[in-house]
């Protein structure tokens, strides 16, 4: 072979690995400036169609080293006197970026790419445009399961694929400034994700209640009216957030009900026990899952005021007892108490609401829309921590993908701001989730306000487009120092177009996801019925009102112990008819607080 390129004279072909057909307008330029990441070429420009339409910011080139070619991106070209000539060649400067390097490999010759560089470019090496087997294997997964979800923006020939098993196991994050094609983005990975991985159940925390019309076949809805989590699911800091509506607790209020939620748990265990705690491996805290009613709580609350030696907690345990009985009558909280029977349904409230068994459907979707922020706050550390045990006591066998939209909502960078223990159950997954199969989905449009912990546990990245330079400076600090260069294309990139680095990709890519189809995108249904909606004239104004006040409708049949008032008829006139007295009900009956309806223990009259 020596032989054959000594005799051919000039540049030869075989050195390169090419076919004898290609012409020689593959060769661009020769190296002469290089350093440890970055290399220079020069080269000639021209008006005709030769090599001087392959130097374009975002390409790639190969330099020819003998045995190896180095791979370079384009990410900067200049002309040193900032003039141009239409006749004749122009000398120009082209700044490349050094990501690795293809070696021939095997008796087939076969090209594998390597993110290490072991030979640099030497002064007046040959400069190329890249060949199709180079630039497919510089993406390729090396036999990692892969799914395909669009195409290299360079070469739409050359599909762009992801490692799904690493993107998953290592957590990823989608971020991109709003109207960039995030959801869009989100529920393709979803689809390619469900099919490839069809023991993964999904949970989304959906802020703006538009996923579950892009997943109609796998997926369930959960809102405020179908959802039960049941209060005593939560522990006391995710209760208290709810007594408190978000703000500031007292330190002498959670302390009493530190110490009167394990009584009452105890009590619905052992109705026959008084209120005397065990000691010992099955004692309760306030935090042990374990169901309890409110009346009991509250009758504890009654009879700790009613002892002598609580005079100066009397204060404390009456603001209490206000908190609890105004978060029973908030409509908002109808998924903690609307359920009259207290029982213990752990297991149908979790199978429900994570799918085991999944009955065709692994994805559900928990709209949040127009619930008040010390809801969600609670909810979502609530559902967080579940999913979290699940994987944990399942031994792994329960995989769970957690996708949070809008991620800095729940961790915010300022830890003054949020929930703590929202962020804590989430750091926990981010940090721990993947060695017991609970994985972590980020998606947000200002990485900069996401708490930066999150984030650098996301071990591979879609940047889609951003415009802020905060948020760009944080994706920048994330990116590997080889390929920084790639991100100057964050302010300026398409619809649909991303930069993936990280473990789930061979080497950072730019690429453009799959077109969807119209009413798998998210969204669509809404912007549908707004269009349909002409100039708004046909709103229902009452309809919004009700919406609004969240307030339900009271129905005969559910008063129990109601009378219907006569509007027409006042007590004092002559036809006024005093309605019957109604029952009173029995001291162990009481629906506000959550008993049993029960016979024993009746009083017979004697």
């Amino acid at each position: 072979m020596f032989v054959e390129r000594h005799m051919t004279g000039g540049e030869a072909t075989n050195q390169e690995r090419r076919d004898p057909e290609q012409d020689d307008a593959r060769i661009l330029g020769n190296v002469v400036q290089c350093d440890g990441a970055r290399a220079v070429i020069s080269a000639y420009a021209d008006n005709s169609t030769g090599p001087a339409g392959q130097w374009t910011v975002g390409k790639m080139i190969s330099v020819n080293l003998g045995e190896t070619r180095t791979i370079g991106l384009v990410y900067s070209i200049t002309k040193s006197d900032r003039s141009w000539s239409s006749e004749g060649d122009n000398p120009i400067e082209v700044a490349i970026e050094l990501i690795g390097e293809v070696r021939d490999a095997g008796p087939d010759k076969r090209p594998v790419f390597d993110r290490g560089i072991t030979a640099y470019p030497h002064i007046g090496a040959l400069a190329h445009r890249i060949r199709s087997r180079d630039l497919q294997a510089v993406y390729d997964l090396a036999g990692r399961h892969s799914v395909t979800i669009g195409h290299l923006s360079q070469d739409e020939n050359i599909d762009a694929c992801i490692a799904i098993d690493e993107t998953l196991a290592r957590h990823f994050a989608v971020v991109g400034t709003t109207g960039v094609g995030k959801s869009t983005a989100v529920s393709l990975l979803l689809r390619k994700t469900i099919a490839a991985r069809p023991d993964l159940r999904v949970l989304i925390m959906d802020p703006h209640n538009e996923f579950a019309a892009s997943l109609p076949e796998f997926c369930v809805k959960v809102d405020t009216n179908t959802l039960d989590l049941p209060f005593w699911l939560f522990r006391l800091e995710e209760f208290a957030e709810v007594l408190f509506r978000g703000r500031e607790t007292e330190a002498e209020e959670i302390d009493m009900l530190r110490d009167l939620i394990p009584v009452a748990k105890n009590l619905y265990r052992n109705p026959h026990g008084g209120a005397f705690l065990r000691r010992g491996v099955d004692a309760l805290t306030a935090d042990t899952p374990v169901p309890y009613r409110i009346a009991d709580l509250i009758k504890q609350i009654d009879e700790r005021m009613g002892m002598l030696e609580s005079k100066n907690e009397r204060p404390i345990l009456k603001s209490l007892r206000t908190r609890i009985e105004s978060a029973l009558a908030d409509p908002r909280y109808r998924f903690m108490f609307h359920s009259r029977l207290i029982e213990d349904t752990i297991h149908e409230t979790i199978g429900n609401i994570f799918r085991v068994p999944t009955n065709g459907r692994p994805v559900t979707c928990f709209e949040m829309a127009g619930m008040p922020s010390e809801v969600v706050n609670s909810v979502c550390s609530v559902l967080a921590r579940l999913a979290f045990d699940l994987a944990l006591w399942s031994e792994g066998r329960l995989k769970l993908l957690l996708l949070c939209e809008e991620a800095h909502r729940y961790m915010p960078a300022d830890h003054r701001l949020g929930f703590a223990p929202t962020r804590h159950a989430l750091s926990r997954i981010a940090k721990e989730g993947r060695k017991y199969g609970c994985y972590l989905g980020v998606i947000t449009q200002r990485p900069g306000e996401l708490d930066p912990t999150i984030l650098s546990q996301c071990s591979t990245v879609f940047a889609m487009r951003l415009a802020n330079e905060q948020d760009q400076a944080i994706i920048r600090s994330a990116i590997a120092d080889s390929s920084a260069s790639t991100l100057s294309f964050l302010s300026s990139m398409g619809q649909r177009e991303a930069i993936a680095f990280g473990e789930g990709v061979a080497t950072t890519m730019r690429l453009k996801f799959e077109k969807l189809a119209p009413e798998l995108i998210p969204g669509t249904g809404k912007r549908a019925a707004e269009a349909a909606s002409g100039n708004g004239d046909d709103v229902d104004l009452a309809a919004v009102v009700e919406r609004l006040r969240n307030v339900p409708k009271p129905q005969a049949a559910a008063l129990g112990f109601a009378e219907v008032v006569d509007a027409q008829r006042q007590a004092g006139d002559s036809d006024y008819r005093k309605p019957p007295a109604k029952p009173q009900p029995d001291d162990d009956f009481d629906t506000r607080f959550g008993l049993r309806p029960t016979t024993f223990g009746g009083r017979t009259s004697g």
